[in-house]
């Protein structure tokens, strides 16, 4: 038991650190041989921000367990969403600009409306897996086209420290290719030590990958969400939270999927599915007004991390009286 918590609590930690190496890394190489800086955003620090949740799903998945695959990637969907976005508005209010509303959120709910489609008959299959790839795929190869034809385009930026008079190659290839490394090698880790604890505790899979293992893997979107609030770059908070959910919602369960096609746990629907649509519709309400930009204040950011609450509490509650 000893060993195992150390194992996730090593895991989480080296996860979080390695994942802000490999971005790092990535973004200088990017900038140095002058990649758009929308490509960046999209790209970089969209896979590198997800990058382990993806991991270790698709580790977890091989391993059988596809509660953690499955609830890790939508758990960190609901924690994005009621925790991190909801933490960052109660530091710093923030905008969502019109356009948000008319592309990238509701391309978020179409994927999060197929996903929860998919799982409905019980069983996530590979067939399921490429459904779900289509519209991701075609909407960011869209959104880069987009960006390398429109320079006015808006700016995603990694990090202010990194300018290509900076640029150091042995830096930025030792953080991108050691970053990676860590990252598969945290993941196995962490998977590791959760289901470890679970079996010993007799908690199923599906809530330790909900909560502990969702929320592990969603710190590095909360560390440069608060980061981007604090510099009052608002784009950048609620961008990274729309593109995180895109890529784990497709491509994290996608490949857990592709890897082993599994029958979905109890739980995931319709409870976890049904919670992570409300608060991606939420998002829409929170953004809407009849004219200007919609924002989401401190009194979001309250609604949001009340929901977070209320939803670890009922899954703990649930787990205790099984």
């Amino acid at each position: 038991m000893l060993l195992a918590v150390v194992a996730l609590i090593a895991g989480f930690v080296v996860l979080v650190f390695s994942a802000d190496r490999f971005v790092d890394g990535a973004a200088a190489i990017a900038r140095h041989f002058h990649v758009p800086s929308l490509v960046i955003g999209m790209v970089i620090v969209g896979f590198g921000t997800s990058a382990p949740e993806m991991l270790v799903s698709t580790l977890a998945s091989i391993d059988g367990s596809s509660g953690i695959a499955l609830g890790n990637a939508y758990g960190s969907n609901i924690s994005n969403i009621a925790l991190i976005l909801g933490v960052t508005a109660l530091i710093m209010p923030i905008t969502v600009e019109r356009g948000v509303l008319k592309k990238e959120l509701p391309v978020l709910l179409l994927l999060t409306l197929i996903a929860t489609v998919e799982l409905y008959d019980g069983f996530f299959s590979r067939l399921d897996a490429v459904i779900l790839f289509i519209p991701f795929i075609l909407f960011m190869l869209s959104s880069v086209l987009s960006g390398l034809k429109n320079k006015k385009s808006r700016k995603l930026e990694v990090s202010e420290d990194v300018k290509d008079s900076d640029f150091k190659p042995l830096t930025a290839y030792g953080n991108l290719l050691g970053g990676l490394v860590f990252l598969l090698g945290s993941s196995k880790l962490l998977v590791w030590g959760a289901t470890t604890i679970a079996h010993i505790l007799g908690i199923s899979d599906l809530v330790i990958g909900l909560t502990v293992v969702a929320i592990g893997t969603s710190l590095p979107e909360l560390a440069s969400s608060v980061i981007a609030a604090l510099k009052k770059e608002n784009d950048i908070a609620l961008g990274n939270i729309i593109g995180s959910n895109m890529f784990n919602t497709a491509m994290v369960a996608g490949i857990a999927g592709v890897v082993n096609p599994s029958n979905v746990p109890d739980g995931i629907f319709p409870r976890d599915m049904l919670v992570m649509t409300a608060l991606t519709l939420s998002l829409f309400v929170f953004g809407f007004r009849m004219k200007g930009d919609g924002r989401i204040g401190r009194i979001g950011g309250i609604l949001l991390c009340a929901a977070y609450v209320s939803y670890t509490v009922y899954i703990a509650f649930s787990a205790i009286t099984q």
